[in-house]
């Protein structure tokens, strides 16, 4: 029969850390760190196979899991010396779950489950304290009514919050016995009031019930929305752990707490982490006291004692136990640990998640510290995080209305409207509005939100609270536990301690390195990038085969390119050049003039101005090479559209205001993806591309004679379906760069190719290349005449395709390898049957999305190219896609 069950305790286990996919990430670490010796609570764990099962057979187990769950059980008892369901000795179990990936709250947990009316007088037999024993079981009634039936955890809260209020304390731990129990009794009115059925006593039902739930909650909306912005499978499935309970919560020694064995804002070498004393795990996860801090090395949250201070002996065997797991691992940890009565237990172990500043310090450093190699350093590191390392912080030099300090839980400056939950976070981030997501504390429901929004913000929380982990999982700005704010919901505002109100709608900025929040839109700067991320991008460098170059319309963005590692330009797009307002008119009175001579007089007037353009180019990219587009988009689209400006362009022109009104007309398409653009422009009149490639030759020319510059110039003729337009447009372009070299007498080494961006050039890459240098596929136009779609007109359906699984994703995000894909790969291959030597890249946006630049690796292309800021992920994503790493998320 299928093993289905796998027991661990200290120094013991069925399983370890390599049968995470089995296991879940939670299980297998369980089964590593009791292995190794450390102080686990024993247990043992249903495997993802389970799961699968579970929702293949109508959320019915396999034949076999209940008698190896008894027999686990049994085990588990006999090694606590305590049984499950006894009255007089009853052991209490937790039940969690577990998955493959880390998918920190957002799926359901069970603790204090095995109490009733009788064990809690076994309970309070055994340890002395009521107090505790009734805490334990009002939370067990509450969370069992909410996570196993679905009850509304609020309808709780409210009785917990009233019998606060009637005692006149803040704090759950400030509630007597007698308070408590009626708690209790309260508790298991409402459950049967809502369910209209008691509150199960049989811990066995308790036990199933609550395992079944836990699976159930890979399902749910949370759990689903974040595997979605996490590239999750759904079919891996969650494990499930039941182990023995511990308890934070019996008195004053004792104590839980959440640790990272590094920091995860900025990956600093020291022990970071919160506890509080009295208290249950979900207690300092959910903020609702403020934790207390490990150690006084860095955040001193208020004058809270640390854990070094308050249990001295238990913070050095934590300590210890934080260098045990790095050795272990390799790898910075996030841990949960429980003090019961002075005795430290490790509940789980796990890949800690960190910002992407953190990410590249911790792996560079323990390469110095000799934990890792170079290699694994750059795989530690997901090239779509350096997308956080490239978020604007606070311009120095700005003046800031402080309006609140919290803790700085993520880090990034961000500003936004204020709104004050997750629905209306992503309504708005869906008219392009951007938002702050201001909450008194997240919780898992509010993913979505989270998501849309650019930052968030809690009045309660701390370090480690969901919204701080939450949010660096994300690459958010965050500030957590600013209590300097007070947020009513009801009314929609928040509150300064001075009295200030900031309302919903009102813009605040967010500044996640320091913990302000500053009232208004604070002007930012952007990012420079150097010292660790150096190394670590050096050390990528050396393993990609594929050059990544940046899509770079002006000089300025060829320098941020050349900053960033690119090796050259992909795609400038010379029509971005015709829009300058000090050139526009010219481009105006080209297109409406009468005849060709017309047009050249036009034409003469941009030609100083786009050479100056390619000079610029050039000298930024001295000695790499530089593709420019000749002119692509339609002639409408650089015509006026009101009154006023065509009557100036009439003036300027010298027409009358009627015949310019005609040349609008006439020139609207119905289709003009499909219309007069591209190719068929320069065909159709000559004299426009005859202009750019002369501004292109003597600009280069111009340098090579006078300033010995190094230059290629790549000269790229776009939107070619048939091979003869590319060969009278090739030999155009090779007489007059003929011409041009002549004239100046020098030489340049320059190459003509074209932009595949249609099936049919795809289809006949052979034949195309017989008159191209090289071939860069265009794959945003590529993927709209693939799949007949408007990239401007689909976002209307797109995400309904992507929510109801039609499309596993947006096909303008991520490359479409089954259908995009294979036109690429086919264009390859048949356009290297003809030039073997053929130099082909991508230069649509998919050139810096991960595992788009992986598909491009594996199918040899030599380069890609994106925009300038994607330029490291793209290094790093080159990087991965040579060592073997699949780019399917963390």
């Amino acid at each position: 029969m299928e093993k289905y069950v796998y027991s661990f305790t200290q120094g013991q286990a069925d399983g370890d850390r390599s049968q995470r996919e089995l296991l879940g990430g939670k299980g297998a670490n369980l089964a590593e760190m009791a292995s190794i010796g450390l102080p686990v609570p024993s247990g043992f764990t249903l495997t993802t196979e389970v799961c699968k099962a579970f929702y293949q057979h109508q959320r019915n187990y396999p034949e076999g899991v209940d008698g190896q769950v008894n027999a686990a059980l049994k085990s588990l008892e006999q090694q606590m010396g305590k049984g499950f369901g006894d009255p007089l000795n009853p052991l209490l179990l937790s039940v969690r779950s577990g998955a493959p990936a880390s998918m920190p709250g957002m799926m359901d947990t069970v603790l204090n489950l095995g109490l009733n009316d009788q064990t809690v007088q076994g309970l309070i037999n055994r340890s002395k304290d009521p107090r505790f024993a009734y805490d334990s079981y009002r939370r067990f009634i509450q969370m069992y009514a909410n996570v196993v039936k679905g009850v509304d955890g609020d309808i709780f809260e409210e009785l917990l919050e009233g019998k606060k209020r009637i005692r006149g304390v803040e704090y759950d731990n400030q509630l007597s016995v007698e308070e408590l129990q009626q708690l209790v009794g309260e508790f298991k009115d409402s459950y049967q009031r809502e369910l209209g059925s008691v509150f199960p006593d049989d811990p066995q039902q308790q036990l199933w019930e609550a395992i079944s739930a836990v699976f159930g909650s890979w399902m749910n909306q949370r759990a689903v929305t974040y595997r979605k912005l996490n590239n999750i499978p759904s079919h891996w499935g969650t494990a499930v752990n039941v182990q023995a309970m511990v308890f934070g919560n019996m008195g004053e020694d004792c104590a839980t707490g959440v640790a990272f064995t590094r920091d995860p804002s900025t990956g600093e070498n020291y022990f970071y982490g919160e506890y509080l004393v009295n208290a249950q795990g979900e207690d300092v996860v959910a903020g609702i006291r403020t934790p207390q801090p490990l150690n006084k090395v860095k955040y001193k949250q208020g004058d809270l004692p640390a854990m070094a201070d308050v249990m001295p002996e238990c913070y050095a065997q934590l300590l210890d136990n934080r260098s045990t797991l790095e050795r272990h691992f390799h790898e910075m940890q996030d841990i949960e640990f429980t003090i019961e009565s002075g005795k430290l237990y490790m509940l789980q172990t796990r890949t800690g998640k960190r910002t992407a500043q953190a990410a590249i310090r911790i792996a560079v450093e323990m390469v110095d510290e000799g934990l890792i190699n170079e290699q694994e350093a750059v795989l530690r590191v997901q090239p779509q995080q350096l997308e956080q390392l490239l978020h604007p912080s606070i311009d120095p030099a700005a003046q800031k209305n402080i309006i609140g300090k919290g803790l700085p839980a993520s880090p990034g400056a961000c500003s936004g409207k204020v709104v004050f939950n997750a629905d209306e976070a992503e309504q708005r981030n869906r008219l392009k509005e951007k938002v702050i997501l201001v909450r008194i504390e997240t919780s898992p429901e509010d993913i979505h939100g989270m998501n849309a929004a650019q930052g968030i913000l809690t009045s309660r929380g701390g370090m480690t609270s969901h919204a701080a982990v939450v949010a660096r999982g994300m690459g958010k700005s965050c500030v957590a536990g600013c209590g300097d704010l007070h947020i009513d919901y009801e009314k929609q505002v928040m509150v300064t301690k001075s009295g200030f109100t900031i309302k919903r709608g009102d813009i605040i900025t967010l500044d996640g390195g320091s913990g302000e929040v500053i009232l208004g839109d604070v002007p930012k700067v952007q990012p420079a990038v150097s010292g660790d991320f150096g190394r670590l991008m050096t050390w990528a460098d050396q393993f990609r085969t594929l050059q990544v170059r940046a899509n770079a319309d002006t000089p300025h963005d060829a320098q941020v390119a050349r900053e960033f590692g690119a090796e050259g330009i992909g795609l400038c797009r010379t029509e971005h050049m015709f829009f300058d307002v000090k050139r526009i008119q010219a481009v105006r009175e080209m297109i409406v003039s009468e005849d060709q001579q017309g047009r050249k007089r036009a034409l003469e007037k941009i030609m100083p101005m786009q050479k100056n353009d390619f000079i610029g180019l050039f000298r930024e990219m001295k000695g790499l090479p530089v593709t420019i587009r000749l002119l692509d988009p339609p002639l409408h689209e650089f015509l006026p559209q009101n009154d006023d400006d065509i009557a100036d362009l009439a003036a300027v022109a010298g027409i009358r205001f009627s015949e310019v009104k005609e040349h609008v007309q006439e020139l609207h398409e119905f289709n003009p993806m499909l219309g007069h653009r591209g190719c068929r422009l320069g065909l159709t009149y000559p004299e426009i591309y005859d202009m750019q490639v002369s501004a292109i030759m003597e600009a280069a020319c111009e340098l090579v004679k006078n300033e010995h510059f190094d230059i290629v110039p790549e000269i790229m003729i776009p939107l070619v379906a048939d091979v003869n337009e590319l060969k009278v447009l090739r030999e155009n372009v090779l007489h007059i760069a003929e011409r041009v070299m002549n004239r100046y007498g020098v030489k340049v080494d320059y190459q003509i190719g074209t932009m595949i961006e249609l099936p049919r050039a795809a289809l006949l890459a052979d034949i195309i290349a017989r008159e191209a240098d090289f071939f860069s596929f265009g794959t945003n136009d590529l993927t709209q005449t693939t799949y007949g779609l408007s990239r401007d007109d689909a976002g209307r359906f797109l995400p309904y395709y992507v929510e109801k699984g039609l499309f596993t994703g947006d096909p303008f995000v991520k490359l479409d390898r089954a259908g995009v894909g294979q036109l690429v790969k086919m264009g390859t291959e048949k356009g290297r049957q003809t030039r073997p030597d053929l130099k082909v890249g991508i230069c649509g946006e998919h050139g810096g999305e991960p595992s788009s630049v992986e598909f491009c690796h594996q199918v040899g292309l030599n380069y890609v190219s994106c925009s300038p800021y994607r330029v490291p992920i793209a290094r790093l994503a080159a990087s991965h896609a040579a060592l073997g790493h699949e780019q399917i998320g963390d």
